[in-house]
């Protein structure tokens, strides 16, 4: 008898339809609101996603899960709200609950502690927090969807269940020594991350949107091409990749594509005629790692006038050439094409901000040109050596990717691709702080939309008291006129476009929302309370109207 291993996951949301993804731990029938749908097996687990269609907007549909027939979801002894699927209505207000950076620890102490208290401290999840909150709330004060973008899985740190199945199976004195392998352990670190009965209940009943970032697959992974040269001269690399990618389409980026995607995608087809589709799927995996197909995992989705593009700033990198760039042309191509005008609201997300603390945005834009040459050749290896200790590879280390995405925030505001929106808005995670900041243009310019860059992280995995007087120090004045005076000692041209923190960088376990209604904009951050182990508290630590 069929039994559920994760899910039921309700991903893709609209206004009509949805998806359920579930893994089971045998081959089956998925039954969820009279759609049926046929497990998959890779590498001997099993999967299957539901599409379900004619919903109406608005509504609530209470559904369970039934395998061959017997139902497996809620248990019998479930204590939450119903799962329900509920169609976003885009006549209400939309609320976009959206953070990065989350690791599998349990979640009573020591591991409810700071770092400083104990090193296995992560405090208090803000992801479960705010499921326990909403379980107490009416349900027109829930979230319409989750976007975790980025770092859902970490496969170098915590997740002990995971480092002990590791230890299990292989000698972990050798490379990569408890980080996950391959499609097995990959597997192993998901479930730990989101079998925990609340968690699960969450994205049972939230629709979810979602995009690695490099903990996905490896810190630092993609920064240059001394890294990927490097990575891949070591004889476990091409397992890990391999098994990241195909781990990666199974178990996040199918729940990005809509019932439509779903049924016109080749790769899912081949996939579902397998026996096991495990060697299809890696090999798919690695030419996907070491070619190019443009927008492969960057996604865009419109609800009502809102307009959702999510970027892919990891996996398609251009390292190899000069410029380095975050994405290919084809892709660039995509992503501009997508970037218009005539609608209330525009949202460019990424795992990484796109506007940082200012000084640190200066200091990489520096470390970017040094190593490229600009202190001759000398300095490019110390460059790149600091590139990596000190994680310098967000958008202001691809300086020409940058000032691209500068020029088309620009045309965007001014008009010159369509009529401007009440609001661009860069979502960023990542960083392990979370802020806001508000975007001006020269004078001049004629931008007539509100342009911010809004940054949340991390779900649960906080900075310690050191990291944190770093940030701060990035923060302060001081900071940004010694970075601001390498970068232009370096040839680094300034932005186009200038930016300041609306308040300091927040910390602690976090979570954001951003709620549009009509052409307003409402954005807010929340922490959970460091004393309270029960991970029932949270405080508001900004709150701000946008538009």
């Amino acid at each position: 008898m069929a039994d559920l291993v994760l899910g039921p996951m309700l991903r893709y949301l609209d206004e009509r339809q949805a998806t359920v993804w579930v893994e089971t731990d045998a081959p089956c029938e998925v039954e969820v609101l009279g759609r049926r749908a046929r497990t998959f097996c890779v590498g001997g687990h099993h999967y299957a996603i539901v599409a379900i269609e004619d919903l109406e907007p608005g509504g609530a549909y209470p559904y369970e899960v039934a395998l061959d027939g017997e139902r497996r979801w809620p248990c019998d002894d479930d204590r939450f709200p119903p799962s329900t699927i509920r169609p976003i209505d885009p006549a209400q207000k939309l609320r976009l609950v959206f953070g990065s950076c989350r690791v599998a620890v349990p979640h009573e102490p020591p591991y409810t502690l700071t770092k400083d208290q104990d090193p296995r401290g992560r405090e208090v999840d803000a992801l479960r927090a705010l499921a326990l909150r909403m379980m107490g709330r009416p349900v027109d004060e829930w979230p319409s969807l989750l976007l975790a973008i980025g770092d859902q899985i970490y496969v170098d740190e915590d997740a002990p269940e995971t480092r002990a199945f590791i230890r299990s199976r292989r000698d972990t004195t050798r490379p990569p020594g408890e980080g996950v392998l391959d499609f097995t352990e990959y597997a192993h670190l998901y479930r730990e991350s989101w079998s925990d009965p609340v968690i699960r209940w969450l994205f049972s009943t939230i629709g979810s949107m979602m995009v690695f970032d490099d903990h996905d697959v490896h810190d630092d992974w993609n920064t240059s091409i001394a890294w990927i040269e490097e990575m891949r001269s070591t004889e476990w690399w091409e397992t890990r990749i391999e098994s990241a990618l195909a781990s990666y389409w199974l178990y996040q980026h199918l729940g990005n594509l809509s019932p439509q995607e779903l049924a016109r995608n080749e790769l899912l087809e081949q996939v579902r005629e397998e026996v096991d589709a495990g060697p299809l799927l890696r090999r798919w995996a690695g030419r996907a790692d070491r070619g190019s197909d443009g927008s492969r995992w960057s996604f865009s989705r419109d609800i009502g006038g809102v307009r959702m593009i999510l970027f892919d700033s990891r996996e398609g990198r251009v390292v190899g050439s000069s410029p380095r760039r975050m994405n290919d042309e084809h892709e660039h191509e995509w992503l501009v094409s997508r970037a218009t005008g005539d609608i209330d609201h525009l949202l460019l997300i990424d795992s990484l901000p796109f506007f940082m603390v200012p000084a640190f945005h200066h200091l990489e834009a520096w470390n970017e040109a040094v190593c490229g040459g600009a202190w001759g050749r000398w300095a490019t290896g110390c460059g790149e050596k600091l590139r990596r200790a000190l994680d310098l590879e967000h958008w202001a280390a691809f300086n020409f990717s940058f000032r691209r995405l500068q020029r088309m925030l620009i045309d965007v505001a001014t008009g010159k691709r369509g009529a401007p929106p009440a609001t661009i808005i860069g979502l960023g995670g990542d960083v392990h702080h979370a802020y806001l900041a508000e975007i001006g243009f020269r004078k001049g310019t004629g931008a007539r939309s509100a342009v911010y860059q809004a940054v949340c992280s991390p779900f649960r995995n906080p900075l310690d008291r050191h990291e944190r007087l770093v940030v701060r120090v990035g923060d302060s004045r001081a900071g940004e006129v010694v970075a601001h005076a390498l970068a232009r000692v370096a040839g680094v041209p300034d932005p186009e476009v200038g930016w300041r923190l609306v308040q300091s960088p927040t910390f602690d376990n976090q979570f954001a929302t951003l709620e549009l209604d009509g052409r307003s904009a409402l954005f807010r951050i929340e922490r959970t309370v460091r004393d309270d182990l029960e991970g029932r508290r949270i405080e508001t630590s900004l709150e701000r109207r946008l538009a």
